[in-house]
């Protein structure tokens, strides 16, 4: 590892959520790939046992061309390679672990378009890398190609792993309780076209569910096009022409998960979030005094938890720093409104399947329509708005802080605002919430005509 003076400095490649771009261009090409390989391999090499890294993927085309550059990557650092194939992202994290690999890779872009593909990281512990380890990692990659190969008799080896979503089925089954039944529950499951096209829906049939599925025929194009958790059309629409209890929709990993009820309505991450959170008090399963979210976090929730007599701790955008607040804070429960839930009883990592087994525990449980089961508060409105930008940072811009404080002052206490770059794409986003929603719109958008006046 690097000295502390070495490793100051701001992350170039990864973002909130690994390294994400365009396929074949820049971070996501293949050279850029194969030095990440070899960079990551370094990082992780800590010892004289054979080194083993674990590789999965989604359902992009462009799989097909990262999973070999970063194998070789890894290879010539010396790492042994197992290749996993498609499979949801917290399978990967699982996998690290139970397989006691020093490295875990999942290959995928998330909820974005097929044209996109990113690299998420897993250590031996199975949660994502820190920010120092990323930092890291990229200064390890100016060091250039040549730098820390092994010897021909250390390069690594490649094998395949076969049964690796049979053993992921079986975790996630063990994750349902025993004393709760889905037998007499019909679920249409959407599974985006992506990492979890086979295994969730077979989970689900294994537990005794009647399953309608969409979104399982991955082509390499259209993994969350017109479907999954960030385009509900139709699964909403299958879950009133098969008159079925409850939709489930996953994204492109399959990390995260909506809710859709009987009558056709989403059930976002907060109120999902505020469920389970309900559900484990009343069972004593509930630990730290409450649940961990972002600032993206609905003020409804955090209402709602204090009629509980619960707690909202809140975290900058990004998985990684819920679940660092939630080991700080001894908590088993956190997440996002996108639907990113990280239930740390079961996994390391956000799982958009063993979170809709929670859910679908309490419906059980309980014998209501899902539209009562699920519906715990109202949120306040809100409003979110995307604004993209070609260079520079437009937050920094005099125009925009205007606005901003603005709007600030017009909101008082009846609200708030949250204004911040992507992560992942060149976008800024702008989010306004408060009791009136006429008049969060109407600053969201001043804010967001800020943002392209600076722009241009």
């Amino acid at each position: 590892m690097r000295g502390d003076d070495q490793m100051t400095g701001k992350r170039e490649m990864f973002g909130t959520d690994g390294v994400r771009g365009l396929a074949n261009t820049g971070a996501m090409a293949p050279d850029a790939i194969l030095r990440l390989g070899m960079a990551v391999g370094r990082v992780f090499k800590n010892g004289d046992h054979r080194h083993r890294v674990v590789i999965g993927k989604d359902t992009r085309l462009s799989g097909y061309m990262i999973e070999p550059a970063l194998t070789a990557g890894f290879a010539a650092s010396g790492m042994d390679v197992f290749l996993l194939g498609p499979l949801p992202t917290p399978a990967m994290a699982m996998l690290t672990r139970s397989m006691r690999a020093d490295l875990g890779v999942m290959i995928s872009a998330s909820h974005n378009p097929y044209h996109d593909n990113g690299l998420k990281f897993f250590g031996p512990n199975g949660f994502k890398l820190s920010d120092e380890t990323e930092l890291e990692i990229e200064h390890l990659m100016k060091d250039g190609p040549t730098v820390g190969l092994a010897s021909p008799s250390e390069l690594g080896r490649v094998k395949r792993i076969d049964d690796a979503g049979a053993r992921y089925i079986e975790f996630a089954k063990a994750a349902f309780p025993r004393r709760s039944s889905i037998q007499n529950l019909r679920v249409v499951i959407d599974c985006a076209n992506g990492a979890g096209y086979k295994v969730a829906p077979t989970v689900l049939w294994e537990l005794g569910a009647d399953v309608k599925q969409i979104g399982v025929d991955p082509n390499g194009f259209n993994i969350n096009r017109e479907v999954g958790s960030t385009a509900t059309k139709n699964l909403r629409d299958a879950v009133r022409e098969y008159r079925a209890d409850i939709g489930v929709a996953l994204d492109g990993d399959a990390d995260r998960v909506l809710i859709c009820d009987e009558k056709g309505r989403i059930v976002d991450g907060d109120q999902i979030m505020a469920l389970i959170a309900t559900f484990w008090k009343k069972r004593g399963n509930l630990q730290g005094g409450g649940i961990v979210s972002t600032v993206m976090a609905n003020l409804g929730l955090e209402k709602y938890l204090q009629s509980q007599g619960l707690d909202l701790h809140r975290t900058q955008v990004g998985d990684r720093y819920v679940v660092e607040a939630m080991r700080e804070k001894g908590i088993n429960i956190g997440g996002e409104p996108s639907g990113h839930v990280i239930l740390s009883d079961y996994a390391t990592t956000g799982d958009g399947l063993i979170t809709a087994l929670q859910v679908l525990a309490v419906v059980a449980d309980e014998k209501k329509p899902v539209s009562e089961v699920c519906h715990l508060y109202d949120p306040f409105p809100n409003i979110l708005k995307n604004v993209r930008y070609h260079g520079g940072n437009p937050l920094v811009d005099d125009i925009v802080k205007k606005a901003i404080q603005v709007g600030e002052t017009r909101l008082g206490k009846t609200g708030r605002l949250v204004i911040r770059k992507s992560g992942t794409e060149p976008l800024i986003r702008v989010m306004g919430e408060g009791e009136d929603a006429g008049l969060v719109t109407e600053i969201v958008d001043d804010i967001c005509a800020a943002v392209k006046k600076s722009a241009t």
